[in-house]
């Protein structure tokens, strides 16, 4: 038997309808040789700082810093269950080979490797079953059909796998000792990570530059010349703006030159993921982690490829069959431009591009589906990512650009305007965004208007000159869309270094949530503005953990294990000489930030578990246990009427169990209905306004 495992239920079903596995069972498929099951995301995951050491349940600068010799790792929250079936299908007699069928990236190999090793199954003395790999792109029945016919050697990514593991225990590393150093300094919880706080200090930074702007007026000179303006040079000085006016106004004016010049503008580029997620964040709003959201959706719905991409170019095999894609939806959509032929693939290909994926584009079970069934932002994104399929093999925008330049009274002036000769893949993008409900900001600019036909040395009798006055603009707040580019770009690194992205394309959306989530930034509409918690914390923070360069140094460092350039041991002992000296240099509180941060409503260094709403510390007072933040309401008190009607005490240890795994299991929680004692997990249901409690029988259900 072949053991198939996937990381979602819904890419399981998928491959099992297709492989013939029709028989179910609890947490699998079976059939026709396969035995397919399935993740819930992460199943394992690093364990928890105490797993270390009874000492390190209590933060303190004296264990710090805090460096595993051996990793240990532990079930996620509440997926024990589904980890415990994976082990048993491994163990079984008749399974020789498994198959890793989780997403084809990073995320995916880290998944189910470690969900491999933790099983730790071992048959006629050999550790487990072999691995083969399932690579594939699109969730189609026609690619897991070719994929499983071309199955590769678990082997072939263990360097795929070293690469994600470092990641992981890196930020596991630079999180807890990290976190506790300067929550413990300065008595406050504050979160920090190995790129959570570089993010921060580019927002932070952002705001720091809009907020010390001081505007500088201008002002420009213009003349009207019957059907058109020109407009002068920007002048600082009001008064010499007025005494080119006074000379320009009811003067002749002369055309002295007039430049021609037809200009291309290439079709765009496929959409990768930082891209997708830039675009939908302009045209609708959304969130990153709302696009990739709903894109994840669509790839498990068969209706695009694989979302988590950074290429934004496609195979050469794919030639054939992405040019039958964009004829169909030609047809289908109603702003394709039907009256332009459409160019070659050739635009769209390029090898050398892709490293573990293509691009995202449509595949052809989405011609054939009914788009608006489905809920209104996946409608939304699907429509995005079928409109720059068409765009990109559409001909090219070409336009005349015309440059005329005026003179009177002793000063030039310019005007320019522009006439589209071939509307080419403009046509259907405007098409496309004529259908959208609101226009994009960006959009609302006015554009080059057409300039009458104009001659050299035409002569404009009288012309009236006025002064357009306006002030310089601030540097723009970042929104998701413009921080999404400075993250994967580093675009605020100095002149002339080399640029590396912060995060991956599928880490970043989740990097902005947890900012958020920790009360470092704010969503204002669609700009991202930071707190003063946010502004404090990177007041105190030591460039190592705040430069995006040194940061995005490490995300290349990462690149060449994947590559097996580099060792996991060069990479982690680097993390870790890091660590040490960080600890080593910052024993107490800089007095100049001592005021900074409010105290907390309990020591820090007392806190006994990570706050499930913000991230704070929990710590113990005499009622119960309270977030540490004064903005958090979360709390669980020691007098609770759920645990005394089923006659058991909150203690803290229960509390730590709660916090931690989320359930703790009672063999005698006691029933005022039969006077009888039975056995149950009580499992902590935090809504974000109150908390409440549910209890699961053994498989029995909750209520």
């Amino acid at each position: 038997m072949r053991l198939v495992l996937c990381e979602k239920p819904s890419q399981a079903k998928s491959i099992a309808a297709v492989l013939g596995a029709n028989k179910r069972d609890t947490g699998f498929f079976e059939g026709e040789g396969y035995i397919i099951s399935w993740c819930f995301g992460h199943l394992v995951e690093p364990a928890q700082a105490d797993a270390y050491g009874e000492n390190l349940k209590r933060w303190s600068l004296a264990t710090l810093p805090i460096l595993p010799g051996k990793w240990k790792y532990e079930a996620s929250k509440g997926k024990a269950k589904q980890l415990a079936v994976l082990k048993t299908l491994m163990n079984r007699a008749d399974v020789d080979t498994v198959i890793c069928a989780t997403d084809a990236g990073r995320e995916g190999e880290l998944i189910f490797r470690l969900v491999y090793d933790y099983c730790k199954c071992k048959k006629d003395g050999a550790r487990l079953p072999p691995i083969q790999r399932l690579w594939i792109s699109s969730m189609e029945d026609k690619a897991i059909r070719d994929g499983f016919a071309g199955l590769k050697s678990g082997a072939e990514y263990d360097n795929l796998y070293r690469s994600a593991l470092c990641r992981a225990n890196a930020d596991w590393l630079v999180g807890i000792n990290a976190t506790r150093l300067f929550s413990c300094l300065y008595d406050t919880t504050l979160s920090v990570g190995r790129v959570q706080s570089p993010t921060l200090a580019l927002i932070v930074g952002r705001e720091k530059a809009v907020s010390g702007f001081m505007p500088e007026p201008f002002y420009t000179p213009v003349i009207s010349c019957n059907d058109f303006t020109a407009a002068g040079e920007r002048q600082s000085d009001a008064a010499a703006a007025e005494t080119i006016r006074a000379a320009a106004d009811g003067a002749d004016a002369v055309c002295l030159s007039i430049a021609r010049e037809n200009k291309t503008v290439l079709p765009p580029k496929l959409y990768d993921l930082t891209t997708l997620q830039r675009e939908a964040n302009r045209l609708f709003g959304f969130t990153a982690q709302q696009t990739l959201d709903y894109a994840q959706s669509l790839y498990e719905k068969k209706l695009i490829t694989y979302p988590r991409t950074d290429s934004r170019y496609l195979n050469s095999c794919m030639e054939e069959g992405v040019i039958g894609l964009v004829r169909a939806f030609a047809v289908l959509v109603p702003y394709a431009n039907k009256n332009e032929r459409l160019i070659s693939a050739a635009c769209v290909i390029k090898d050398s591009a892709i490293t573990d994926h293509h691009a995202i584009i449509p595949t052809l079970e989405s011609v054939k589906a009914d788009i608006s069934t489905l809920p209104a932002g996946e409608q939304n994104v699907l429509n995005m990512i079928i409109t720059r399929l068409l765009c990109s093999l559409a001909p090219a925008h070409r336009y005349e650009a015309v440059t005329a330049v005026i003179e009177t009274g002793g000063n030039n002036f310019t005007a320019k305007g522009k006439t589209i000769t071939l509307d080419g893949w403009k046509a259907i993008e405007s098409g496309f965004r004529a259908t959208l409900k609101t226009k994009p900001e960006e959009e609302s600019e006015e554009e080059e208007s057409v300039l009458p036909e104009l001659a050299e040395g035409q002569i404009f009798k009288s012309v009236t000159a006025t002064i357009n006055e306006g002030r310089t603009s601030a540097p723009r707040r970042y929104t998701e869309d413009t921080l999404l580019s400075a993250l994967e770009n580093a675009t605020d690194a100095p002149d002339g270094a080399e640029r590396k992205g912060l995060g991956t394309p599928a880490t970043r959306a989740a990097i902005i949530e947890k900012l958020i989530k920790s009360g470092f930034i704010e969503r204002s509409k669609k700009n991202l503005v930071p707190t003063e918690k946010g502004i404090n914390l990177i007041a105190i923070l030591p460039d190592t953990l705040k430069s995006p360069l040194l940061t995005a140094d490490w995300e290349q460092r990462l690149t060449l294990v994947e590559s097996g350039e580099l060792s996991e041991a060069e990479f982690m002992d680097g993390i870790t000489a890091m660590l040490r000296e960080l600890v080593k240099t910052h024993t107490a509180p800089l007095p100049e930030y001592m005021g900074l941060f409010a105290p907390s409503s309990g020591r820090v260094t007392d806190a006994i578990a990570v706050c499930p709403r913000c991230n704070s510390g929990v710590v113990e007072h005499n009622t119960g246990f309270f977030c540490s933040s004064r903005n958090c309401k979360f709390g669980l008190w020691k007098d609770n009427r759920f645990f005394a009607a089923k006659r058991k005490k909150l203690t803290k240890d229960i509390a730590i169990t709660l916090l931690k795994e989320g359930r703790v299991h009672f063999s005698d929680l006691y029933s005022e209905k039969t006077g009888k004692t039975y056995s149950a997990t009580v499992i902590l249901d935090d809504t974000g306004d109150r908390v409440n409690f549910k209890l699961d029988f053994e498989g029995g259900g909750s209520k």
